[in-house]
């Protein structure tokens, strides 16, 4: 097993902006590896940015953890394309962690930004804290988001939660913004807390509320009202996004119409 801790080196201009793709398990399994991440337009070497510790060694990416410490909160894009493997980062991440995952597991032990698990094909992300924006969302204009994999904010998550959300796991313990599954094809988007306009032109997957919808879009289908047997709660059935064709399952427990 191989251990890989980056610590975030004292910048004397913090508000550059730090696009790290290359900080993957993968990278790691040849230590000889020479790596580099952008630092605002120029493109610098790891250690620039990071001390950086290697205990044990691995023969592939599923036998490596990289530990993200320091003031991470600016550094965007860790885990893009990752593969396999575990990333654990101790406090806060920047936008676009995760984009394009496809297996392993990222932790993250703060917030996350914008676009956490943008277009996610597979793997786990947990997220402790807080998400932005776009969470398990595709990108502007993109047709398809998160389409496999699981995404799971124990905190809030931002407006467009799991919008065009086509496949795989969104579990929200708090709260989310406006306009959450939007345009979702397909996929489960669970949401313990409260919502606003969620699910607007749904064609398909499931999407449950457990605490209550505001501006509940009136394009929606209501079906039965049941009681669930394992949490006690009374849930509503509706069927739509009907001004989309749609036949998503949106389940709710409270909501106040638009």
């Amino acid at each position: 097993m191989m251990h890989v801790i980056l610590e975030v080196k004292k910048q004397k201009n913090p508000h550059i902006p730090i696009e790290a793709e290359e900080i993957i398990p993968e990278n790691f399994v040849n230590p000889g590896k020479e790596l580099s991440i952008w630092r605002g337009n120029r493109q610098v070497p790891l250690e620039e940015i990071f001390d950086i510790q290697i205990e044990g060694t691995a023969s592939s990416a599923m036998e490596i953890e990289v530990v993200i410490t320091g003031g991470s909160g600016r550094i965007k894009r860790v885990g893009e394309y990752m593969e396999a493997g575990t990333i654990r980062i101790e406090g806060d991440i920047g936008m676009h962690c995760g984009n394009f995952m496809s297996g392993g597991s990222i932790e993250i032990k703060g917030n996350a930004d914008a676009w956490l698990g943008r277009e996610m094909r597979g793997g786990t992300i947990t997220c402790h804290g807080n998400a932005g924006d776009y969470c398990g969302s595709g990108y502007r204009g993109e047709k398809r988001g998160m389409r496999g994999g699981t995404i799971e904010v124990f905190g809030n998550a931002g407006d467009f939660t799991a919008e065009t959300l086509t496949g795989g796991t969104i579990i929200v313990h708090g709260n989310v913004g406006d306009l959450s599954g939007a345009e979702m094809k397909g996929g489960i988007l669970t949401i313990h807390g409260n919502a606003s306009r969620v699910c607007g032109n749904m064609t398909g997957g499931t999407c449950t509320v457990y605490g209550t919808v505001t501006d509940m879009l009136p394009t929606f289908r209501k079906g039965d009202t049941q009681e669930r047997n394992d949490t006690g709660i009374a849930l509503t059935e509706f069927t739509g996004d009907v001004a989309n064709r749609g036949h998503g399952r949106l389940i709710v427990h409270s909501f106040t119409r638009a």
